[in-house]
């Protein structure tokens, strides 16, 4: 009796796996990816959406047949059997959420380190500005951006970011142009450098999949390369005072002519070609 059990326990188990992992890859959360970042953030996302649709209903499907089967028949009036420990179902349930998480540890390692997360901040476009200001970075997303960008001989464009409640504003300093909006070209790498005037705050764009927290006086950097045009919200995605909701802008990513456009309309100084 128990080898068709067996066998049963066997077959649900490979149809709840496949059926997470079919889910995980099918199943779309996420909005439009519009960044190089993007693609390697959503591998992550994918594999944990598949990890948790096979605990969910794992979990849910075992909850319903325990409903069904153990359930208090008409008539039974007597208590439930008083079952204590059992040793290889502890073990299985120890270990098993252990490799997950040793997994998904490692796993997001990766693919923070893929985005640029561990490249040495020290390499970045914005750098020679950083070493004569003498200012230390606390932290960000490195230069990944240059190496994922169509074009690498592009060089990366530097904007200044302050975030105060509840505003960004962003400065080019190549033509001293100050805005409440991000406009940034398609498929050229983009070197943000973030402070804050007061508390901590956050610049996501769920789009470009990054996030990075704004410190006071600890300035942070961000890059990315944006792949696709529109118009995509710029988040605070950090608790910052009464009014956090309302802490929102809006980056414009455009093609190049357009963006030289919007340059050259707003630009206060001249800025002699390279």
């Amino acid at each position: 009796m128990r080898t068709p059990f067996a066998i049963l326990t066997l077959a649900l188990v490979i149809a709840l796996v496949l059926g997470g992992l079919w889910i995980g890859q099918n199943v779309n959360l996420l909005p439009v990816d519009a960044s190089a970042n993007a693609p390697v953030y959503d591998e992550l996302f994918r594999v944990l959406f598949s990890i948790g649709a096979i605990l969910f209903l794992g979990i849910v499907g075992l909850v319903v047949f325990s409903l069904i089967k153990f359930r208090r028949r008409p008539g039974q009036l007597e208590d439930g059997l008083a079952i204590e420990g059992n040793l290889p179902l502890e073990i299985f349930w120890t270990a098993v959420p252990a490799v997950v998480v040793l997994f998904v540890g490692l796993y997001s390692f990766d693919i923070y380190d893929r985005m640029g997360g561990m490249v040495p901040l020290a390499h970045d476009a914005h750098d020679h500005q950083m070493m004569d200001m003498k200012e230390q970075i606390w932290g960000g997303i490195g230069s990944v951006a240059d190496a994922s960008s169509a074009d690498n001989s592009l060089a990366a464009l530097a904007v200044e970011v302050t975030a105060m409640q509840y505003a960004f504003l962003f400065h080019y300093p190549q033509g001293d142009i100050i805005s409440g909006e991000l406009h940034v070209p398609l498929g050229q790498p983009v070197t943000l450098r973030m402070e804050s005037k007061d508390v901590i705050h956050a610049f996501w764009v769920p789009e470009f999949r990054i996030k990075q927290d704004i410190i006071p006086g600890q300035p942070t950097l961000l890059n990315f390369t944006a792949t696709k045009p529109g118009r995509y919200p710029i988040i605070c995605a950090e608790l910052c005072g009464p009014y956090h909701g309302n802490m929102h802008t809006k980056v414009i990513v455009e093609a190049p002519g357009d963006y030289d456009t919007w340059f050259n309309n707003n630009s206060k100084t001249t800025v002699s070609e390279a």
